[in-house]
């Protein structure tokens, strides 16, 4: 994927400290970066900018990024995005409820930001649903 087709992403994250992480990790190959801190704001964000993908932590205050994700699943305007959750949860039970609500990817932290950025071009590279 070349620098002129980077996306734009939504990253949502309670923690700071992984949230920056993410969103210098994306911005620095080119990508645009919208940030959250919680799920509400995530929501308003991916509603207003129509991000190419979001990278959703699942523990977040207000709204938690597996209802985050049925929700943008079920309203047809961003029933597209593509969406990646990054959790601490990852008991089966987690993976099967993030990827039946309607994730693409579900990657357990601690993450690589190499791993995660090589999924995320991955998925922006296939054609839009």
């Amino acid at each position: 994927m070349s620098d002129s087709e980077r996306g734009v992403i939504v990253v949502a994250d309670d923690d700071v400290d992984i949230l920056e992480l993410v969103a210098l990790t994306l911005e620095r190959v080119g990508h645009v970066v919208h940030r959250a801190r919680d799920g509400e704001e995530a929501l308003e964000l991916v509603k207003r900018e129509h991000p190419d993908l979001a990278v959703l932590d699942v523990s977040m205050p207000k709204l938690d990024g597996f209802e985050l994700t049925r929700r943008l699943r079920d309203d047809p305007d961003t029933a597209a995005v593509r969406i990646v959750l990054l959790t601490a949860l990852v008991q089966d039970a987690d993976v099967s409820e993030g990827l039946a609500a309607g994730a693409h990817e579900y990657m357990p932290k601690p993450f690589s930001p190499q791993e995660l950025q090589e999924r995320i071009d991955a998925l922006l590279a296939q054609p839009a649903e």
